[in-house]
C-alpha cells in the first residue's frame, strides 16, 4: 500500500478536526403514501450551518451543446472540485425539487474518517443537484448518485440521503473508500485506484415513514435476489417495483479488505460497520429521530434509554408505522420540536434562563473542572438557513404537483410558504443574490426572520405567543388556500400548461411577499411592545393609550420564582431588602 502524502495527510487532520461541527447539522423526515393524509409523499431537510444562507436555488430546463462541462464546487466552502461533462438536457429544478417532482435531502454522518478520498471531483452537495438535473424518478436519482462517485470520485465525508418522487421514497447512505495513490502505468499519472464509494438504498415500505440525523441508520439489509434486492451490477433490474433495496456491489467485500467486518454477509449491517454507534451519535443524532417518532407512534417509549445515549439498547427501526396519517403541517411542527412534553425538554432546564428559552449557544460541548458536558443537540436550532418540506402528488401534474414548502432561518420562528415546482422563476424576497450572510438585505426573507427571531432569543416566553399566532394563521391560511389554487391551475392547464404555470407562479410570489411583508410587521410589533424589557399595553394587535394621546403604563412582569430561588441560593442575603 502506498503512503499517502503529506499534504493529502493534513487533508485528511483538517477533515477529522472539523467532524464535531459537521456532525450535528440537519434533519430529515420520509413519509410514504400510505402514510400520508392526502395520498401524497414527502421528504424534509433542514440546512443546519452556521454559514448557510437561506435563499431559494432555482434553474431552468436547459438543452446543451455537445462536449459541454460542469464545473463543480465544495458545498461547504465554494471551492472548485473539478469539472465534469454535462448531460444533454437538464431538469429544472427548484430548492432541492425539479420539474418531475423528484425531492432530495441529506444529513452529514462523517463515519470512518480514513474514510474520506481527497481526489473525489463530486461532493454531496454536487451529488443533489445533479441528481435532480439528471433524474426522473427517485430509482434515477440513486443510480444517477451511484455512477457518478464511480466515475469522479467522492469528495465528501458519510451522507444519508433522502430521496422522494411522488410514488415512493427512498434512503440511501454512502460513505467513500478513501485514498490509495498508484501510478498508472498507461498515463504515468497518479492515481486513486480506491475512487468510488461503498453504500445502500432501501424504498421505505408504503404507510411508514422514516427519518434520519447525522447518524448513518441502515443496518442490516436483503441480498441480491434479482426480486426485491440488486446490487450495482444489476441496474438493468432498477425499474421493477418489487426492487425494495439496492446496494454497491462491493460494499461488504470493501468492508472485509479494510478489516472492518468480518461475520457472514447476512449479518452485515451497513451502519455498524462504516459509522460505529457512539454515546454522541445517539444522543446528538438518533434522539432528533425518536422525537418525531415519539410524536407520532405510541410504542417509541421503549427506544428513549437507547436514544439518550445508553447504545446498549436496542436501536431503533429504520422505519415506523404512524398511529394517524400526516400532514405537511406535521413535519412543520416535526421541525420545530425540542423535546418538549419529554424529560429533556430544552424549556425547563437551567440553560432555558429566566424565560424558558430552548436555545443553548454554540459550542455544543464545554468543559468545566476538566469534565467535559454538553447541551442538548435538538431539531429547531438558530443555525438553520433554510429548512424545506417537499410534498410530491402523483393524481396531478407535475408543475403542479410539487409544492415545495420552504422557510429561511430557524424553523421555530419561520414560516413555511408553498413553492410550487413548476414555477417558471422565484420572487425577489427569497432569490439568490438578494443579501447572503455577511451581507445585510431589508428585502430579503432570510433577514427580515432573523430579525424576529433575535426577540425571540431575547425573551423566549414572551414573545411567542404573538409569533405563534401571526405564524400559525398565515400556514392555517396556505392550507387553505392550495386546493383551490390547485383546482384553478389543472383547469387551466387543460387549456394552456404556460398560463397554468404562469398562475402557479403568480401565487407562489404573491404569497412570498406577503409573508415576508407580514413578518416585517411582525417584527416593528414586537419591537415596541418589548422595547426595554417591559410589555406595553395592547388589544387586538394595537397599542393602548390614555384618553389624552400618552402611552398607558407599560407592566413589568420580572422573573419567574425558579430564577429568584437561584438568586437567592447563590448570593443569600446580598440583595435582600433592609
Amino acid at each position: 500500500m502506498n503512503k499517502i502524502s503529506f499534504r493529502q495527510y493534513a487533508l485528511l487532520l483538517s477533515l477529522v478536526l472539523l467532524l464535531p461541527s459537521s456532525l450535528l447539522a440537519c434533519t430529515n423526515y420520509l413519509v410514504t403514501k400510505g402514510a400520508s393524509a392526502d395520498g401524497s409523499t414527502m421528504v424534509s431537510y433542514a440546512a443546519d450551518s452556521h454559514i448557510r444562507y437561506g435563499e431559494l436555488y432555482w434553474r431552468p430546463a436547459a438543452d446543451w451543446p455537445q462536449g459541454s462541462m460542469v464545473t463543480l464546487y465544495d458545498r461547504g466552502t465554494a471551492k472548485p472540485m473539478g469539472e465534469i461533462p454535462q448531460v444533454p438536457h437538464t431538469y429544472q429544478v427548484i430548492g432541492f425539487m425539479n420539474e418531475h417532482q423528484v425531492a432530495i435531502g441529506e444529513t452529514t454522518f462523517d463515519g470512518r474518517p480514513e474514510l474520506f478520498d481527497s481526489t473525489g471531483v463530486v461532493d454531496y452537495g454536487s451529488l443533489m443537484f445533479l441528481a435532480l438535473q439528471r433524474s426522473r424518478t427517485a430509482r434515477e436519482a440513486i443510480k444517477v448518485i451511484a455512477e457518478l462517485v464511480e466515475n469522479y470520485g467522492y469528495g465528501s465525508t458519510g451522507e444519508s440521503f433522502s430521496i422522494g418522487d411522488p410514488n415512493e421514497v427512498w434512503i440511501m447512505e454512502i460513505i467513500g473508500k478513501g485514498t490509495r495513490m498508484e501510478r498508472n502505468k498507461k498515463s504515468g499519472k497518479m492515481e486513486n485506484v480506491q475512487k468510488g464509494a461503498v453504500w445502500v438504498a432501501v424504498r421505505i415500505p408504503d404507510g411508514y415513514i422514516s427519518a434520519h440525523a447525522n447518524h448513518a441508520r441502515i443496518t442490516r439489509f436483503p441480498l441480491e435476489d434479482g426480486k426485491s434486492s440488486i446490487s450495482s451490477k444489476s441496474f438493468h433490474l432498477l425499474d421493477q417495483p418489487g426492487i425494495e433495496v439496492i446496494y454497491a456491489a462491493d460494499v461488504i467485500t470493501f468492508a472485509r479488505e479494510k478489516g472492518y467486518y468480518s461475520g457472514s454477509d447476512l449479518n452485515f449491517s451497513f451502519s455498524d460497520t462504516y459509522a460505529p454507534l457512539t454515546f454522541d451519535a445517539a444522543r446528538f443524532c438518533e434522539l432528533r429521530v425518536w422525537a418525531a417518532f415519539n410524536r407520532v407512534n405510541s410504542a417509541m417509549s421503549s427506544y428513549l434509554d437507547y436514544a439518550a445515549g445508553d447504545i446498549t439498547k436496542e436501536r431503533m427501526p429504520l422505519y415506523i408505522k404512524p398511529d394517524r396519517k400526516l400532514t405537511p403541517r406535521d413535519l412543520m411542527a416535526f421541525k420545530r420540536d425540542y423535546l418538549q412534553e419529554t424529560p429533556y425538554d430544552m424549556s425547563k432546564d437551567a440553560g432555558a434562563g429566566p424565560f424558558g428559552s430552548p436555545y443553548r449557544w454554540r459550542p455544543l460541548t464545554w468543559k468545566y473542572n476538566d469534565q467535559e458536558y454538553f447541551n442538548e443537540r435538538v431539531t429547531v436550532t438558530q443555525q438553520t438557513g433554510f429548512s424545506f418540506i417537499a410534498q410530491m402528488r402523483n393524481w396531478l401534474p407535475d408543475p403542479i404537483g410539487g409544492i415545495f414548502w420552504f422557510g429561511v432561518d430557524d424553523a421555530g420562528s419561520s414560516v413555511y410558504m408553498p413553492f410550487y415546482c413548476g414555477i417558471s422563476k422565484v420572487p425577489e424576497c427569497v432569490a439568490e443574490g438578494n443579501g447572503d450572510m455577511l451581507t445585510y438585505s431589508e428585502t430579503a426573507a432570510f433577514w427580515v426572520f432573523n430579525r424576529v427571531a433575535h426577540l425571540k432569543y431575547l425573551f423566549y416566553n414572551r414573545v411567542m405567543p404573538d409569533l405563534i399566532r401571526v405564524q400559525t394563521g398565515l400556514e392555517d391560511g396556505f392550507a387553505s388556500e392550495i386546493p383551490d389554487v390547485d383546482s384553478k391551475a389543472l383547469e387551466i392547464y387543460k387549456e394552456s400548461p404556460a398560463l397554468a404555470i404562469k398562475h402557479i407562479t403568480l401565487y407562489s410570489a404573491k404569497t412570498a411577499e406577503n409573508t415576508v411583508n407580514r413578518w416585517r410587521e411582525l417584527g416593528e410589533f414586537l419591537l415596541v411592545k418589548f422595547l426595554d424589557g417591559n410589555v406595553k399595553q395592547e388589544k387586538d394587535g394595537k397599542f393602548l393609550r390614555n384618553p389624552y394621546g400618552y402611552p398607558m403604563p407599560p407592566s413589568f412582569p420580572g422573573y419567574p420564582e425558579g430564577w429568584k430561588q437561584s438568586v437567592i441560593r447563590e448570593t443569600g442575603d446580598t440583595f435582600r431588602m433592609h
